[in-house]
């Protein structure tokens, strides 16, 4: 070994799988660094993938040539569309998968990818050559040399546990928390905070009273995350099971609170509003009687589940006791109980949009030390910082992606922009061209840029094509084929439709909120052996064609507002103006304009606290 690269990778999270293999795939020679060889892409929460925002990130990654969704839907156990009674574009697909098989799929491609090396070791500080970084030193004394480092340690930097009073160093329960990079940067100058986040007790399948919960099986349909074919699900599918705390639980949990580190001064730092403590809920929502608690199997054959919703860092007795209060649960046996985690995170506004760090060249951050939360952020960002490390390293244009264009690119806009005052999760509401970014679409969206930077492969560019073609071809049938009103007026008064006066084409009908593709297959022939003819995915070839006619008039006028808000992005100001001496713009504005300095008029737009006067007066300011 020589011990010199192009790309180290820091920590084999999710976000660091995906960067190290986006980089190994497009060339680089890259190193992975992991503290554990046996926990690669390890769920240290909950064993799901995906949700609301979360699954079109995941499929945006898969859009891509990434791998998390390829992985999830081989380890899935059980999966379920959210959100169907809304619009396609709130569609958000969430798998349940079986931990221990998620790591083996994920350490099969990590050592199976060209180009891409392991190494088991702790990293305590960079290498530099002024403000460029150069490669790590490690716990065992070894420095590893490289043309650019992505750091994705996740909840390890100077991580510690809190379960009640008790407290431990760690970046997970039973693992070693990292030291020595915080302090370091800080030299540097960078700004660091601390963050909390929380985990529920694990309990055992066995103690669990069925009889007493309701079910809450999968979906049992076409839907998945991998948009290529030959990836399925393999698994047997399980079901979750939904209970409810009572007023008996809450009572112990406030008995409990003079305990909790959360409400006794122990922790400090910043918690997540979108995933509370069970002792956060009921001091917030103090008015509700019961909250809804999940249970998820961590596994096929394992006997330990989660329990989502009761997320906790209040000693291990009061957990025990509270929770033999919930119904089917009054003789449960934990595995271990829940606890809270604190860990150093950077203003992610110290981040260019590539992911790469202003102050140090070929440094990059990924996944949680960035401020966010929740696997299929850490993924994406890891994947794109993987993409511009190449071509840092191999020259190239960067690769960003914008905001109509990718939740993806919502989130990083959002990161380097604003930053963070709380761990930062993905919402539909939080894009403004959501009905662009749906979940169905995401390889219409990316792959193709994807495969022209040479990441995306060509079977999987072939199969985006062939679906777009397909999808393409039924639009064109409908578009031109036509039903008299003798042929279909039967079929229409049996779904209370009314009836036609003249004939129409079948595109028309499609239109109709009582009408779906499938239905008119089964009433008209020949669009039945169209349908029938389709060599791709059936119902995701009519799934796809239906919402693109139902929604066309929203998809087109997203685009025209799109494209007119983006013309600001084609705006460069970086570096262009002296924000201080224009005294024109408002105190709040000179400041933040000169932190973040944005690079174009369209980010600065976003920054909080400028102005639409304040964007007007640097349009004057770039026209002189």
């Amino acid at each position: 070994m020589d011990f010199n690269y192009d790309i180290i990778v820091i920590g084999a999270g999710h976000a660091g799988c995906e960067a190290a293999v986006a980089a190994a795939n497009l060339g680089s020679k890259t190193l992975l660094i992991t503290m554990d060889m046996n926990k690669i892409a390890q769920m240290s929460c909950n064993p799901a993938v995906g949700g609301i925002a979360k699954g079109q990130i995941v499929r945006e990654i898969d859009a891509l040539g990434g791998q998390m969704g390829i992985v999830t839907d081989k380890t899935a156990i059980q999966f379920r569309m959210l959100n169907r009674s809304k619009g396609p574009a709130m569609w958000s697909p969430r798998s349940q998968s079986d931990r221990t098989r998620f790591i083996q799929e994920w350490t099969k491609i990590v050592s199976n990818t060209d180009n891409l090396y392991m190494w088991q070791d702790t990293v305590k500080q960079f290498v530099f050559d002024k403000n460029t970084v150069v490669g790590v030193q490690t716990t065992l004394g070894i420095e590893i040399r490289a043309k650019a480092v992505i750091l994705t340690a996740g909840t390890f930097l100077t991580g510690l546990i809190h379960v009640g009073e008790k407290q431990v160093t760690g970046g997970r329960v039973s693992e070693p928390a990292s030291f020595g990079i915080t302090e370091q940067l800080i030299e540097k100058g960078f700004t660091t905070d601390r963050m909390k986040t929380g985990t529920p007790m694990r309990i055992d399948e066995r103690s669990i009273d069925f009889s007493k919960l309701s079910e809450q099986p999968g979906d049992d349909d076409f839907h998945k995350f991998s948009y290529l074919q030959e990836i399925k699900r393999e698994l047997p599918q399980r079901s979750c099971w939904i209970t409810y705390t009572n007023e008996y639980t809450h009572e112990i949990l406030n008995q409990g609170l003079e305990f909790s580190p959360l409400y006794n001064g122990q922790i400090q730092s910043i918690g997540p509003r979108y995933c509370p403590s069970i002792e956060t809920k009921i001091v917030t929502f103090a008015d509700k009687n019961s909250h809804q608690l999940f249970l998820e199997p961590e596994g096929v054959d394992s006997t330990e589940w989660y329990v989502n919703g009761f997320s906790s860092s209040l000693p291990m007795e009061t957990q025990i006791k509270a929770i033999k209060t919930v119904p089917g649960l009054e003789n449960v046996h934990l595995f271990r109980p829940g606890y809270a985690i604190e860990y150093d995170f950077f203003d992610p506004t110290q981040l260019k949009h590539t992911l790469e760090t202003k102050k140090i060249k070929n440094l990059f951050f990924a996944g949680q030390v960035n401020g966010t939360t929740g696997y299929e952020e850490a993924g994406g960002q890891g994947l794109i910082a993987g993409i511009n490390a190449h071509v840092n390293v191999n020259g190239g244009e960067e690769f960003i992606l914008h905001r109509n264009e990718a939740y993806i690119g919502v989130l990083i806009d959002d990161l380097v922009t604003k930053g963070v005052d709380e761990p930062y999760r993905m919402f539909t509401s939080r894009a403004e061209y959501r009905i662009l970014l749906r979940q169905d679409d995401a390889d219409e969206r990316l792959t193709e840029k994807s495969f022209n930077i040479g990441l995306a492969d060509s079977n999987r560019f072939r199969q985006y094509k062939n679906k777009k073609a397909e999808i393409d071809s039924l639009i064109h049938f409908l578009k031109n084929t036509s039903v008299k009103p003798k042929d279909i007026n039967w079929f229409l008064s049996s779904k209370n439709s009314s009836e036609l006066l003249h004939g129409c084409k079948l595109s028309d009908l499609v239109l109709r909120p009582q009408l779906t593709i499938n239905d008119l297959s089964s009433a008209i022939p020949s669009l039945k052996e169209k349908v029938e003819n389709i060599a791709h995915i059936k119902e995701e070839i009519v799934e796809g064609a239906e919402i693109i006619l139902k929604y066309s008039g929203y998809i087109e006028r997203e685009k025209l507002i799109a494209e007119k808000l983006h013309r600001l992005e084609n705006i460069p100001i970086k570096d262009k103006l002296d924000y201080e001496s224009i005294q024109s713009l408002s105190t709040e504005a000179r400041q933040k304009l000169k932190k973040i300095n944005p690079e174009t008029i369209g980010q600065a737009s976003r920054i909080p606290g400028i102005s639409p006067s304040d964007v007007n007066i640097l349009l004057v300011m770039m026209g002189r």
